[in-house]
């Protein structure tokens, strides 16, 4: 086979992803030096394309970045005035009082933002201080030195037949290298998985834990609208089916951003995640809330949850994980964006003591020592056994011992020491035989929908032309195996109705992959008890174009 000639283009540090974490990194670089070479590669159509988060924002990335964001017009445009938490039954709820809980919990001096926007603003800043930004430019491989260090990326493929060949507008990409690789692809991306994996960087660590997040944007009565208002639930619909819990966040122009996390260590495969989020509408408190009301905007996305311990080695000879690539979310605060922010800020100042010492292609081991020994390791630090309580003795338990346990950490003390996750998500998938299927309400069309209809209101596209980005090790494996193991629940955990099995009458079922639907939220490449499903990044562009989530 002919080896693909590329032009090159080289700089001093090349980051892949442009969200908070790179742009913090490509922004903070040229604070230090404005002469480095910087360049951000976005496989969104646009900065913020591919950018969901709940968001409630902690500033304190921000606030070290740019520390006059306020006079420089910032979108953080909603100060959170009202902490609300609920345990939810099937007909009503219960108050959690704010007073016990642990003060990391109280959201004031919080902002509830659109961090799509807020991207589109760090890009702003970014270009202003001489960074490049190419959207629309997926980088599809890595690049590796003589001495086996990740050099660089292929950024740009395009016009390839679905088969994988070369078509007639074939376009080869470029080489983008530079003396460092930061890899801010967010959560389970193609490249920081081909590193971890590589490098044997989570040896030593506990598996990575993730949950599925999707989320709403609704147009609400503004007679039922409390602007700055934050509401959190746990409990139903859920139950002892799966840990997860809502949010419901009142932003301005009347809207209110609906978003329902599902834990992906759930054992039952006959759960569906997008049918529970659905049903949570129809709760009384939020029904009523939402009375009235248009839904605008559907997007979902993974979401890491494994804390503390699950963060890997962050660093390889050339190349750097950031933000979500590493899993730098806390949990309990359902908060990662502060953290992303301060790992680019770290992995920037990093680079740039090591390339004014004229180094390039090593380890930053500087980066994982700001990492591990500051700000981001307090945050995690003191929650870091949450989430296998929750995992392991459920909702109740985690409320209680979890929360006595932040409180130990707030004053320096443990009283459960480090708590190990043991099992990944796929490994946590039961039988069929031995969990009872889930009977779902048909959606309403008023305040539930069925996931392809709601999925047109991600504006997800993808060129149809293109070969598949998702990708079957086996394709025996779904038919074969999946189904009469497991039902096949590709069919219920994916959020964007991509995989079905097509059973015609006096046919064998077969397996169906619709990938134009997909919103990139790396579910599948998760949770697929075979571990079969390999998502890869499709050519740049494709995907949701959230506006404003």
């Amino acid at each position: 086979m002919t080896e693909i000639a590329r032009e090159q283009m080289d700089y001093d540090v090349v980051i892949v992803g442009a969200g908070p974490a790179g742009l913090s990194a490509a922004i903070r670089l040229k604070q230090l030096d404005s002469n480095l070479s910087v360049v951000v590669l976005e496989k969104g159509s646009e900065v913020g394309a591919h950018i969901l988060s709940g968001a409630v924002l902690d500033p304190v990335g921000l606030n070290k970045l740019i520390p006059d964001w306020k006079a420089k017009g910032a979108p953080l445009n909603t100060p959170v005035v009202e902490d609300n938490f609920y345990i939810l039954g099937p007909a009503g709820q219960m108050r959690i009082p704010n007073f016990p809980m642990p003060p990391l919990m109280n959201n004031h001096g919080n902002y509830i933002v659109s961090m799509a926007n807020v991207c589109r603003w760090m890009a702003e800043q970014a270009e202003g201080l001489g960074v490049e930004i190419f959207p629309g430019m997926a980088c599809s491989e890595l690049i590796y030195g003589d001495k086996g260090e990740v050099r660089g990326v292929v950024a740009g493929e395009f016009g390839k037949n679905a088969d994988g060949t070369p078509g007639p507008s074939y376009e080869p990409g470029m080489v983008l290298a530079g003396k460092y690789v930061f890899l801010s692809e967010g959560v389970r991306g193609s490249l920081a998985k081909e590193v971890i994996a590589k490098y044997d960087l989570s040896k030593g660590h506990e598996p990575q834990k993730f949950g599925l997040g999707m989320k709403e944007i609704w147009a609400i009565d503004p007679a039922k609208h409390k602007l700055g208002t934050v509401t959190h639930t746990m409990g139903w619909p859920l139950g002892s089916n799966a840990g997860g819990g809502s949010f419901i966040y009142h932003l301005e122009n009347n809207q209110v951003y609906v978003g329902f996390v599902v834990h992906l260590n759930y054992k039952n495969p006959h759960l569906y995640p997008y049918m529970e989020f659905q049903r949570f509408k129809h709760h009384p408190m939020v029904a009523e809330l939402l009375k009235g009301g248009k839904r605008v905007a559907y997007g979902a996305r993974a979401i890491s949850e494994g804390g503390w311990q699950s963060i890997p080695k962050m660093v390889a000879p050339g190349v750097a994980l950031l933000g979500c690539s590493a899993g730098l979310v806390n949990v309990p605060r359902i908060k990662g964006n502060h953290n992303a922010m301060l790992s680019g800020i770290d992995a920037a100042e990093a680079a740039f003591v090591a390339i004014s010492a004229g180094r390039a292609g090593d380890e930053l081991t500087e980066y994982e020592v700001l990492v591990r020994g500051g700000p981001i390791a307090a945050d995690l630090k003191k929650v870091r056994n949450v989430k296998p309580l929750w995992s392991k003795y459920g909702l109740v338990a985690s409320l209680f011992l979890g929360g006595a346990d932040m409180w130990a950490n707030t004053f320096g003390l443990t009283i459960l020491g480090t708590l190990k996750h043991g099992k990944n998500d796929a490994e946590s998938t039961g039988l069929a035989k031995d969990y009872a299927p889930i009977d779902y309400p048909k959606p309403d069309g008023v305040l539930s929908f069925d996931r392809l209809t709601n999925v047109a209101f991600s504006a997800t596209n993808h060129d149809e032309n293109q070969p598949a980005h998702l990708k079957l090790k086996d394709a025996s494996i779904p038919i074969s195996v999946n189904l009469p193991l497991y039902n096949e629940p590709a069919q219920r955990y994916c959020p964007a109705g991509v995989y079905e099995v097509i059973a015609e009458a006096g046919k064998e079922p077969r397996f169906q992959i619709n990938f134009q639907n997909c919103v990139h939220c790396k579910t599948c490449d998760i949770k697929d008890p075979s571990q079969n499903i390999v998502w890869t990044t499709p050519m740049g562009g494709g995907g949701p174009n959230y506006p404003n989530m």
